[in-house]
């Protein structure tokens, strides 16, 4: 049987981790002192995370980084509600499994921003266009895992539950969620992500409020400590966002062996 190298301690991937992005920091830093990346352009890191620090006392972020989220929110709540009702009902029927599954995987592999002048020419270029853009973007990854996770529910676990009358309400409870959820959990930390991808590409690229448009108007009037500085703010809030749900899906599938911690050798 094959042996499993032991886990490192959790710290100690911490200090790793720290230590590897204080390493890519110095290097960018270093990088703009030797000329090597245009000063103009690419100020030094010291530079754009002390705008940032600055920025961290006013309400310019913190009213960018609040529209951000409220497209984020709205988004993401629309695609969790829609596409795990649809992988639900898809996943739990065959018929119409095979009716749609042409359908989903021509629709999946579309670029969300390619959809930007049409979304701008029917819904303009506020919250409305930002949230459908996000919301298209973000529910495949939840409506794919929400499907995979039904068809993976044990036949047998839902006969024993038909043969004992179970009620609807009781069989999706004890019998499918315990089967479903770890496939739609890590659906739904994919599908954070994409969201808030999206909510920042349509600030850029259609001029909705958020970090995007900040980054955009900051660009435009050669304010390249300031850009850099939204644009860290963007890095460390989608991190975060992360972090918290990573955190959720733990706690979730606290009793399910791919949240187990398997120290030592196996």
């Amino acid at each position: 049987m094959r042996r499993r190298l032991p886990r490192t301690p959790k710290f100690i991937d911490g200090l790793l981790g720290a230590a590897g992005l204080v390493a890519v920091l110095a290097v960018l830093e270093f990088s703009t002192i030797a000329g090597l990346l245009p000063e103009k352009t690419f100020p030094r890191i010291s530079a754009d995370l002390r705008e940032l620090a600055g920025l961290a006392g006013g309400t310019e972020l913190w009213n960018a980084v609040g529209d951000t989220l409220q497209g984020w929110a709205i988004s993401f709540g629309l695609a969790a509600v829609i596409a795990v009702l649809l992988g639900l009902a898809i996943g739990s029927n065959a018929v119409l499994h095979a009716a749609t599954s042409a359908v989903i995987e021509f629709l999946r592999p579309i670029p969300s921003v390619a959809l930007i002048p049409l979304v701008v020419l029917v819904l303009g270029t506020g919250l409305q266009s930002k949230i459908f853009l996000a919301t298209f973007a973000a529910s495949w990854p939840i409506l794919v895992a929400t499907i995979y996770g039904m068809r993976d529910v044990e036949p047998v676990a839902l006969d024993t539950a038909r043969s004992f009358r179970a009620r609807p309400l009781d069989t999706l409870r004890s019998v499918v969620l315990p089967s479903a959820v770890p496939y739609i959990a890590p659906g739904l930390r994919v599908a954070s992500t994409t969201a808030l991808i999206l909510c920042v590409t349509a600030e850029l690229v259609i001029g909705a409020p958020g970090l995007g448009q900040s980054i955009t108007v900051a660009q435009a009037g050669g304010r390249f400590e300031l850009m850099y500085a939204f644009i860290i703010a963007t890095g460390l809030l989608g991190v975060l966002l992360n972090l918290v749900f990573v955190a959720i899906e733990k706690r979730l599938l606290r009793w399910h062996p791919s949240q187990r911690v398997q120290g030592g050798a196996q």
